[in-house]
């Protein structure tokens, strides 16, 4: 990384952990598996490391996470003392806690994740030894027995935020909301990637030292805590683990906290806000904190497919429906409520002050990528394109280092909905958002093909190439696409051999005429036109079925596949049930959903509104906000113009819509 910041941070970083100590590792005798598969699912991913990203759109978005986010927010972390804690906590340093939350701890453990998932596809000396000293910092702060979250280290009477509870300062003390388990959650989450990224184990024996504290302090047996998890995510984490390690005492506690939740045996019930009003199997309703319940639910879709468990999996099914039926957005943001970051009551969605929290959205991507793996069905992949498009993005700035905590549909330019302010901000007292981003966005190539014994799935619209082995064989693939700027896609198959299978293109929600699954929100006209195949320059009527072009054949070398699909622009309704958007229209164009922002409408915002025979002009502008389609429309005597949600918010505070009133 030639990023003077980076630099900067880099040289400080290292000066700390070389007055700390060595950074190795204590179980050089252990073999894990480094080629981590979760064979428990029908269909795996493609990983990061076998897929190879030069997509105009998303790369410049990955890219600039890589060489600005990561070592922005490593500058902001050590301004505000986020590895001084872990040195205090260790006596290496003199202080009390630093921060205002008792989860900062993970912040830096989603930034190596990021960083790790960087490396896999940039590989980069400086960023891994910047790692390895973070790594450094981390193990000095972690206690004998392997306990590790600093503030209650440091002093465990008083946590950093004053809503966090104490009675005798020690630890596991109100697990609701004391962050231990969310903590190691995703150190667990990010020592699996980095160990996958360069074959260390000096983050992966922190955690396991952890995880093994974890397991010897919880459970049903005598002398163990019945408790579960305040803020869930160490439910995957552990997976993860056991899926690295083979400890199945990992997979065992993971199921123990999804299964004793809502168990009235417990000293502790935290309610629906924490999905612990009712045990797992019986709930049925997305509730609660949104970020909480993504992560949980993508807890129980692993249980499902490692155990194959019925009632986990009827659970996940029912809540999954409520959610795109009831409860989400059409940018697919998720959690209606600012009061408890939560989702709000079945078709509560309001505009001005939805909340949408960015990690909600992630998390939501987390889950349905789950889902579709255990079935294999595209409608989970439709809401990962839509959130991923809209929701995720929405929360970092073109520049990379300012973000959104909520992602509202409306803005009036005066309600201060991003924690103090009507616009992005450069960082947060509680940054959760900017290190999840940090954390997802690289590992976005995880998320475009996928495979099982039979069938190659193309889920999402990249430039990238791609090796899969199915059958024994190695297959490249290669798509050639400006999507979503346009809508030709060109896929060039290369096996090693001939080899059949089946290649299933995805046919995008958009151009099945569906705005997301269910029935929450419509297209108010059908699109007519249909897509367009060639194989070879030959025109071919494939099978689809259930959203998928199928095309069963015996692959050779440099079959060509050409697909386009009807991209034009699309008004939306709401279900009227959503009181909010009644007598309004939105605005998409192939996956994006449109805002109308002022800044654009400068004369004549106050006066939006959209009929049905309002004409639509799409234009490229690419000198406009890094390139974008521009929509242009006409209502009587007013024009107006809109830009993709993702895009507004980044020349000022401004006035904002998403659902337009019916003129």
């Amino acid at each position: 990384m030639k990023n003077t910041v980076f630099l900067i941070v880099s040289a400080l970083v290292l000066t700390i952990a070389s007055q700390c100590g060595s950074n190795k590792t204590v179980s050089e005798n252990l073999v894990y598996n480094l080629e981590y598969k979760n064979s428990d699912y029908k269909i795996e991913q493609v990983e990061v490391k076998d897929v190879h990203i030069n997509d105009k759109f998303w790369l410049p978005i990955i890219q600039n996470v890589q060489k600005k986010t990561i070592a922005y927010a490593i500058g902001k972390c050590n301004q505000e003392g986020r590895f001084d804690n872990f040195l205090i906590a260790g006596n290496v340093k003199q202080g009390t806690v630093r921060g205002q939350m008792p989860f900062d701890d993970s912040d830096v453990y989603k930034i190596i994740e990021g960083a790790s998932n960087s490396l896999i596809s940039s590989p980069n000396k400086e960023l891994e030894s910047l790692v390895d000293s973070l790594v450094t910092i981390i193990k000095i702060g972690q206690e004998k027995d392997g306990y590790l979250t600093t503030w209650r280290t440091i002093n465990p009477a008083k946590p950093p935020a004053p809503w966090v509870k104490v009675d005798k300062g020690v630890r596991w003390e109100y697990m609701n909301m004391s962050h231990e388990e969310y903590n190691a959650g995703h150190l667990y989450e990010a020592a699996v990637v980095h160990y996958k990224a360069t074959g260390k184990r000096n983050l992966l024996d922190i955690a396991i030292k952890n995880a093994d504290l974890f397991v010897k302090t919880f459970g049903d047996g005598e002398g163990k805590i019945l408790a579960v998890p305040g803020h869930q995510i160490i439910e995957t984490g552990l997976i993860k683990l056991y899926g690295v390690t083979g400890n199945k005492n990992y997979l065992t506690l993971s199921k123990f906290f999804l299964d004793h939740r809502g168990d009235s045996r417990k000293k502790e019930n935290f309610g629906a806000y924490a999905q612990d009003s009712i045990p797992v199997i019986q709930q049925r309703e997305a509730v609660g904190h949104a970020v909480r319940a993504v992560y949980m639910y993508a807890g129980m879709t692993d249980i499902v497919a490692i155990y194959h468990n019925k009632d986990y999996h009827e659970a996940t099914d029912g809540i999954w429906d409520n959610m795109v039926n009831k409860k989400m957005y059409v940018t697919g943001g998720i959690g209606a409520r600012h009061d408890g970051e939560a989702f709000g009551k079945n078709y509560e969605l309001p505009n001005l002050n939805a909340y949408n929290e960015t990690c909600a959205a992630i998390g939501n991507i987390y889950w349905n990528q789950r889902m579709f793996n255990l079935s294999g069905d595209n409608k989970y992949i439709d809401v990962i394109e839509k959130t991923l498009y809209n929701a995720v993005i929405s929360g970092i700035s073109l520049s990379g280092t300012e973000f959104f905590y909520p992602n509202p549909l409306e803005s009036d330019g005066n309600y201060k909905f991003n924690r103090g302010s009507c616009t992005r901000q450069s960082w947060f007292d509680c940054s959760c958002c900017p290190t999840n981003l940090i954390r997802f966005i690289p590992s976005i190539p995880n998320l475009i093909y996928a495979h099982d014994k039979k069938n190659v799935f193309v889920n999402l619209f990249l430039g990238s190439e791609a090796n899969v082995l199915i059958n024994g064989n190695k297959v490249k693939i290669a798509q050639e696409t400006e999507y979503p700027v346009n809508s030709k896609v060109i896929i060039t198959i290369n096996a090693d051999k001939s080899s059949q299978f089946s290649l299933k293109i995805r046919i995008p929600s958009w151009a099945r005429n569906e705005v997301l699954p269910g029935n929450l929100y419509s297209y108010q006209v059908k699109n007519q036109s249909s897509f367009d195949l060639k194989i070879n320059g030959t025109k071919v009527s494939p099978l689809v079925k259930e959203g998928y072009i199928i095309l069963d054949k015996k692959w050779s070398s440099k079959d060509v596949i050409e697909l386009n699909l009807p991209m034009n622009v699309q008004t939306i309704a709401t279900n009227k049930l959503v009181k909010e958007n009644l007598s309004k229209t939105a605005i998409s164009y192939g996956p994006f959903i449109y805002a109308v922002e002022e800044i654009d409408n400068k004369s004549n915002f106050d006066l939006l509104k959209i009929d049905r025979a309002s004409q639509f002009k799409v234009t490229y502008q690419p000198n406009l906000l890094k390139g974008i389609n521009v929509i242009n429309f006409n209502t009587g005597n007013e024009s107006f113009t809109a830009i993709p949600y993702y895009a507004w918010a980044n020349r000022g505070v401004n006035k904002m819509k998403v659902w337009i009133p019916n003129k």
